[in-house]
């Protein structure tokens, strides 16, 4: 092997892997963040891929990619353009090419630029990097699919086969170029192919290979990189979908309450790894059904939480139509339901696979009657675990249903993950009804915090009914009478109010900033990088982000009514700008709305917001 050049330090570094649908370009993203996350960077990916089932091979519309950022420091964001591009294709490159910083590095598969590729790419010449503008010298161009073959001529395994390894190739040459350790790549792997050591053999030999070439050739565009890690405390990390970790939050929350977790679900896209990873786990007393309909995923959990486990359903935008009458039984009944809302882009069937912010006035308001429902919304995929805990925690203390929010970008993005100790995690002690009301109780009655008590089916001497029709405040009897009604809708509003949640932190130049910056959920990242860009440049600006929607923090009104300016930034036609106008008085932001579909593009937020700082 050839002698390695020297390795530079960088801060931080994006990678976009991007090639057809079935190309594996999701499974090399995610080893490549795996070992970051585990040598201690701080990281953010973003997949994005398309709606086809499987587009045709080396369609335009077909092309999947994964952008990963890695940052010795705190990254916020999976990066606005990419250092390094990974185009398997013509297609990819034809498609991907708007993501790459000018002078970054683009790695192609010669073999995949052929006369057909480059005509289904729509590409007029047979020199696309000239049709492109792009500089040659920018290129580490390889006939990476002849070196898979070749490396595995001797496997047995057949064309088709070895063909499914091109992506760790790509990927053993992107470990050289940031001196990445392989090892842990070949454990996953291991781990993942567990049933198939061949498969792992072969995709761990095609990795080497590929970090073998960067090492012979010395690359022809760039030296070789680290990135140090400078801020991790000490403890167990791993890479974690925000899914995976809203299933985390959840198991603990069970475990911590002392009950079973039920999940009653309907697959949809982008919510249904949070099925998929809860099914994995029986042993931790979890069960997990997999519904004929939405309704009936909803209505399950909710009889799974009546018969004294914790229920909770998973869903996107569609499902919460579907789910709202379920879920308003919930609302009259006062029993916890955790319902899970990963938001895709709509209306209707929408954009499936993409990310937007649309739903938030549907899970506020989209029920019949005086449905008042407690809802948070995650701020990145790690916030996910601690979203779903807290969800649980107030589900369960207030017997209330609740809402968490996640979206398609956080909830399939990955961050560096701490896990925590369950000895740190908060406590959650449900308001079971006390012995000594035995004879006295009735469904309705209430403790100190206006939360009806729970009396879990089969305790001798609390047998009841609850039911969808209104019910008589002191006997749980059914009433028609307006005043009960009137005292009920009060009841259910007032104790959703009272729920303790934490003031809403404001960031940056908090004491003396001109320009506020507002926004909620998964833009967190995003609106706290343009804030570090716009004070880097010297200007007074701060951010107040909000992970509790329903009910707001108590010092809401006093932190939106400090700033000179507030803008609310958000990922739909100005949903959240509205609700703070309702709970606020006098309180008139400037806003900043996309629906594209897409995360917010710092460059475009940092552009904006200038603009009204220098109003």
């Amino acid at each position: 092997m050839a002698e390695k050049l020297e390795i530079k330090e960088l801060d931080q570094v994006a990678v976009r892997f991007s090639g057809d649908s079935g190309d594996g370009m999701q499974l090399a993203g995610n080893i490549f963040s795996t070992i970051s996350a585990t040598v201690g960077n701080s990281i953010s990916t973003f997949p994005d891929y398309p709606a086809d089932i499987r587009a045709p091979q080396g369609s335009l519309t077909g092309v999947s990619g994964f952008q990963v950022h890695i940052g010795a420091g705190k990254v916020y964001t999976p990066g606005d353009k990419c250092d390094v591009l990974v185009a398997m294709n013509a297609a990819a490159l034809k498609t991907q090419y708007r993501y790459a910083k000018p002078g970054g590095a683009i790695i192609i598969d010669t073999d995949s630029f052929k006369e057909k590729d480059l005509e289904k790419a729509q590409f007029k010449t047979n020199d696309p990097l000239a049709e492109m503008n792009i500089d040659a010298d920018r290129v580490i161009a390889c006939p990476i699919t002849t070196m898979v073959k070749d490396c595995l001529k001797d496997s047995g395994m057949d064309v088709k086969a070895m063909l499914k390894c091109r992506n760790m190739f790509a990927l053993g040459l992107v470990c050289y170029l940031f001196d990445r350790d392989l090892n842990i790549a070949f454990n996953f792997l291991k781990e993942k192919f567990a049933k198939k050591p061949g498969v792992a053999e072969a995709n761990i030999k095609v990795i080497q290979a590929g970090y073998d070439y960067g090492a012979n050739t010395h690359s022809s565009v760039a030296n070789v990189y680290r990135i140090e890690s400078k801020h991790k405390e000490p403890g167990r990390y791993m890479d974690i979908t925000g899914n995976k970790a809203t299933a985390y939050g959840l198991i603990a929350a069970a475990e911590k309450a002392g009950l079973r977790l039920f999940l009653g679900s309907y697959p949809i896209t982008p919510a249904t790894d949070i099925l998929h990873e809860l099914s994995k786990h029986k042993s931790l007393g979890v069960t997990t059904v997999q519904c004929e309909d939405e309704i009936a995923g909803c209505s399950s959990a909710l009889g799974a939480s009546f018969a004294g486990a914790l229920g909770c359903t998973s869903t996107s935008g569609p499902g919460i139509c579907l789910k709202s009458e379920a879920i308003n039984l919930a609302v009259i009944l006062e029993l916890p339901l955790v319902v899970m809302d990963v938001q895709r882009g709509g209306p209707a069937t929408g954009l499936p696979t993409k990310s937007e912010q649309t739903d938030l006035l549907q899970v506020l308001y989209g029920r019949n009657g005086e449905s008042p429902m407690p809802v948070i919304a995650a701020t990145s995929p790690t916030d996910c675990f601690d979203a779903a805990y807290q969800a649980c925690k107030i589900a369960l203390e207030h017997m209330t249903p609740v809402v968490l929010m996640t979206d398609a970008y956080i909830a399939n993005g990955s961050g560096a993950f701490k896990l925590p100790k369950m000895s740190d995690l908060a406590s959650i002690v449900p308001p079971y009804v006390p012995e000594e009301l035995k004879g006295k109780w009735t469904p309705y009655m209430r403790n100190e915090n206006g939360v009806r008590y729970w009396a879990v089916p089969g305790r001798k001497g609390f047998a009841h009914i609850l039911g969808g029709l209104e019910k008589d405040n002191a006997t749980g009897a059914i009433s028609t009478n307006p005043e009960n009604h009137d005292l009920m809708c009060r009841l259910r509003a007032e104790k959703v109010e009272k729920i303790a949640v934490p003031d809403v932190e404001v960031l940056g130049d908090k004491d003396d900033a001109e320009l506020l910056l507002v926004g909620f959920g998964g833009t967190y990242g995003h609106l706290h990088a343009a804030m570090d860009e716009m004070r880097a440049a010297g200007k007074k600006v701060a951010l107040a982000h909000f992970k509790f929607i329903n009910p707001l923090p108590k010092n809401t009104s006093e932190v939106l009514k400090k700033y000179k300016k507030v803008v609310v930034a958000e990922q739909n036609l100005g949903q959240f700008a509205g609700y703070l106008r309702m709970k606020v008085d006098g309180f008139v932001p400037y806003q900043f709305n996309e629906v594209k579909g897409q995360p917010f593009v710092v460059s475009e937020l940092v552009d904006a917001f200038n603009k009204i700082y220098d109003k």
